[in-house]
């Protein structure tokens, strides 16, 4: 698909959309990833009659790469700003990990704005990690190996079960995006955010909530149970994808899609 730019006062986000006059959804990667993160699930959306727009994130993909702020809060903006410019009413919100606490912030900032919502693979509070933990993950994105390091981690650590049949080909593409410069560094300072924000806003969410998880997802230190506290306080659907981990958009769309169409339908009802 084409790529358009919607175009902010301090920079400008990358986005594709399918078009049509169906029911609209927006879509956000995690940090580190770019917007075709939903490229498996998107076919099966539109075959529902939905029009699906992806955005990369600021700094990564196609988005503009110098940015004052890269906060939870600045992309929430972003959702809530792409769909003013999109001006087709109120839309769905997926987030993926990173993005999710996004789409909390957005739902919350402007309800009229977000008729639902679906996080996955959610970072939407504060997770607690040990000291060693922060310091070697900080380690890991630092130069001149960050690139390497994020691609290989991504590639074996993130899909514990089943893989997309172009997870080769994908990650060698991430690796090149994030080799352009200033994205690795714009990837840095959108890891800083520890999203007490969005934690300090679930339980305001009002609009109906779909949570997915992989039930091997490796970033969490009990992934099932953080599903299942998240979705307690969101009131919302829980899905968990048997053995996927952070990305099972792209791993299991046949499981991810049916929840999201269902979300979509019961939030236009």
């Amino acid at each position: 698909m084409m790529t358009h730019h919607l175009e902010r006062e301090e920079g400008r986000i990358a986005y594709d959309d399918t078009g049509g006059d169906g029911p609209l959804v927006i879509a956000a990667p995690g940090m580190g990833d770019v917007r075709g993160v939903y490229r498996h699930l998107t076919p099966a959306l539109t075959n529902a009659g939905i029009r699906v727009v992806t955005m990369d994130l600021r700094g990564l993909g196609e988005s503009s790469v110098e940015w004052p702020d890269y906060s939870d809060s600045a992309v929430a903006s972003d959702y809530l700003a792409l769909i003013d410019h999109l001006d087709s009413g109120p839309a769905t919100l997926i987030g993926n990990s990173k993005s999710c606490a996004s789409a909390v912030i957005a739902a919350t900032t402007a309800p009229d704005k977000v008729k639902a919502i679906a996080v996955i693979g959610p970072f939407v509070r504060v997770v607690p990690m040990k000291w060693w933990q922060k310091a070697a993950f900080a380690a890991m994105l630092a130069p001149p190996w960050g690139r390497a390091a994020w691609v290989s981690y991504y590639r074996k650590n993130l899909y514990p079960g089943p893989t997309p049949p172009d997870l080769d080909a994908y990650s060698k593409a991430l690796s090149e995006n994030l080799g352009e410069r200033g994205r690795m560094a714009a990837f840095r300072k959108l890891a800083g955010d520890n999203h007490a924000e969005s934690g300090q806003r679930l339980a305001k969410v009002t609009q109906p909530a779909l949570v997915v998880m992989g039930t091997a997802d490796p970033d969490f230190p009990d992934a099932e149970a953080e599903a299942r506290e998240v979705a307690g306080i969101l009131g919302a659907e829980l899905v968990f994808v048997p053995d996927s981990g952070h990305y099972p958009q792209a791993d299991s769309p046949d499981v991810v899609a049916p929840a999201i169409i269902d979300l979509v339908a019961g939030s236009s009802a």
